[in-house]
């Protein structure tokens, strides 16, 4: 089995994953960037799957930061559709497999209404399933989580004495998720690019070369191998 040395006993609560390298896969082709992202469906929905078929309760998927508008429009307009047309494609799939489906980011005027909707859709058609939170980060950036926490605070009149870290947590877009124990990075790079920044705190990291359109469950299952090998101390010292 793929998932051979994987001690299923210690698998990460909360895997989170950079998804990254799209435009290059398809530019080593002589194919358009928007190729790039269509061919990473796939491998998105094997992680999926892969993280289902180890245990993993928390998936968070990194789909469009809030820097994304500033690539082409025709790019962006591609990805508008293109994450509508996830939803409406596999939405019925991840409820039949027991998953919740969740969003994380700004509900601004950029994102089409359309869009908007087929999101809710999705959230409240699985709302009722418990067997692993996919959660997919959409016009999102960790900085802008952030401040709109803290201006939760303002509006809610909490008084600064009273501003803590579980003050700002209970503000975040989902507080009651969990921090990611590993976050995966596709593509060779080594950065968290605004990802989860209050979140990422602890979390171990893996970086993959591997470009997110040939990523697969099994390269899944060799960064949770690599997250067990690893000492969890958070600050302390394992006596």
């Amino acid at each position: 089995m793929a998932a051979d040395g994987i001690d299923l006993g210690q698998v990460p609560a909360h895997v989170a994953c950079v998804m990254d390298g799209n435009g290059r896969w398809a530019r080593a082709r002589g194919l358009p960037r928007t190729e790039g992202h269509a061919a990473g469906e796939e491998a998105m929905f094997d992680t999926v799957e892969g993280a289902l078929e180890i245990g993993v309760k928390w998936l968070t998927m990194f789909a469009f930061s809030t820097e994304n508008w500033r690539r082409p429009p025709d790019e962006v307009r591609y990805l508008m559709n293109f994450n509508e047309g996830i939803l409406t494609r596999h939405r019925d799939d991840l409820d039949s497999k027991g998953v919740r489906i969740r969003f994380a980011g700004r509900r601004d005027w950029r994102v089409p209404k359309r869009l908007l909707r087929h999101m809710d859709e999705s959230t409240a058609l699985t709302a009722h399933n418990h067997r692993m939170t996919l959660t997919i980060c959409f016009n999102y950036g960790g900085r802008a989580e952030i401040v709109d926490a803290v201006r939760s605070l303002a509006v809610d009149g909490v008084q600064l004495d009273k501003v803590d870290e579980r003050a700002i947590r209970q503000r975040l877009y989902w507080p009651d998720m969990p921090d990611p124990d590993l976050v995966v990075r596709t593509s060779g790079e080594y950065r968290i690019s605004n990802y989860l920044l209050w979140q990422l705190a602890y979390s171990e990291l893996v970086f993959s070369d591997v470009l997110w359109p040939d990523f697969r469950r099994e390269n899944l299952f060799d960064a949770v191998r690599e997250y067990q090998r690893r000492e969890r101390r958070y600050g302390g010292v394992k006596r």
